[in-house]
This record gives C-alpha cells, sequence and structure tokens, in this order.
C-alpha cells in the first residue's frame, strides 16, 4: 500500500472518454478534478473534452486549477481536444501521449474507463513491476468498478504469472476523499 506523499505537484488521470452507465462515474470525475484544484495540483490528463476526461478537466479548471493535457494527433477530432487548458500538447502517437503525461506526473489516478486506460494502467504497473519508478497508482474503486480486475490480478498472482507483490505496486480506495487524504 502507497504511503501519503507531501512533494505531490501534478496528479496524472487516466479515465474513460465516455460517461458509462453509472452516473456516479461522473460524478467521481467532477470531485477528483475540484479535489485537484483544492488541493493546489496540477491536472495531467488526456486532453479530451469528452466523458469522465472532459468532466475532471472541466471541474478542476472551474475551482481555478492549472491543467495538462496530451492528446496524440489522430485523436484531436475523436476527443475533442480541449484547446483552453493552462498546456495542451500534441503528440504524434499514442506511445508519446503516455510517455509526456507520465513524465509530467508525480502520481497516476485510474478513473473508471476501457481499453484505452486499461492499456495507460498496465504500462505504468508494469514499469513500477520493473523498478522503473516508484510513482504512487490509485485506482479509484467507484462503486466497484475495478472488482474484476482486481479479481483477475488475483487470479494473474494465484497461477504463477506474477509475484504477490504486485498488489502492492498499487493501492484501491473507493472515493474521492480517501484518495485525498492518501495524497495529501
Amino acid at each position: 500500500m502507497s504511503q501519503p506523499h507531501s512533494s505531490i505537484r501534478s496528479i496524472c488521470v487516466y479515465c474513460g472518454s465516455r460517461f458509462g452507465t453509472n452516473p456516479a462515474y461522473k460524478q467521481a470525475a467532477i470531485s477528483l478534478g475540484q479535489t485537484i484544484a483544492k488541493q493546489g495540483w496540477r491536472l495531467v490528463y488526456g486532453a479530451g473534452d469528452v466523458g469522465l476526461m472532459g468532466a475532471v478537466a472541466d471541474a478542476a479548471q472551474k475551482a481555478g486549477g492549472e491543467t495538462f493535457g496530451v492528446i496524440p494527433e489522430h485523436l484531436l477530432k475523436r476527443e475533442v481536444g480541449k484547446r483552453d487548458l493552462t498546456s495542451f500538447i500534441i503528440t504524434e502517437n499514442m506511445h508519446e501521449r503516455k510517455k509526456v503525461m507520465y513524465m509530467n506526473s508525480d502520481a497516476i489516478v485510474v478513473l473508471p474507463g476501457g481499453a484505452g486506460s486499461l492499456d495507460e494502467l498496465f504500462e505504468v504497473l508494469t514499469w513500477r513491476q520493473l523498478g522503473l519508478h516508484e510513482k504512487p497508482i490509485y485506482l479509484l474503486n467507484v462503486e466497484g468498478y475495478w472488482a474484476p480486475l482486481l479479481t483477475l490480478i488475483d487470479h494473474v498472482i494465484e497461477q504463477g504469472f506474477a509475484d504477490a507483490s504486485l498488489r502492492d505496486y498499487f493501492t484501491t480506495v473507493d472515493t474521492v476523499e480517501r484518495l485525498e487524504a492518501a495524497l495529501s
């Protein structure tokens, strides 16, 4: 389990470019954006203006927070690149996007999302497992969204494809308030 980190300045948020079926996901994104701004942290995210991405960024902006968006050129139209951010970076591809987001953050938070969010999570989780970083990784388990993933990770460990220490490389929190306490 990750310990509180007083040196946190920038929070990278991975999340869906859709809202999902449960209104609690959008509410968590809004609450997270507001919390990031209130704490004086910078939001680092995928620069989209759709789904949970747009909700977290809008909330951070409305609360006076700094926003740092990174989007690959081919997603500018699809994810409606949000150009009114504090910083807006266009990359050539997804790999470069993930690298820039990672390098400009002190902690990673994963809200509900789809394949893209899972890709982002597993990349930073693998890097952590390989000893390439020690940044805290948090799964925001809104209304149990990540429960099937946690079961899968346990299965991977039980079947001998990962050491039990894999579970130590991320922390699961159920609410934005608990996340805020963990990061403060």
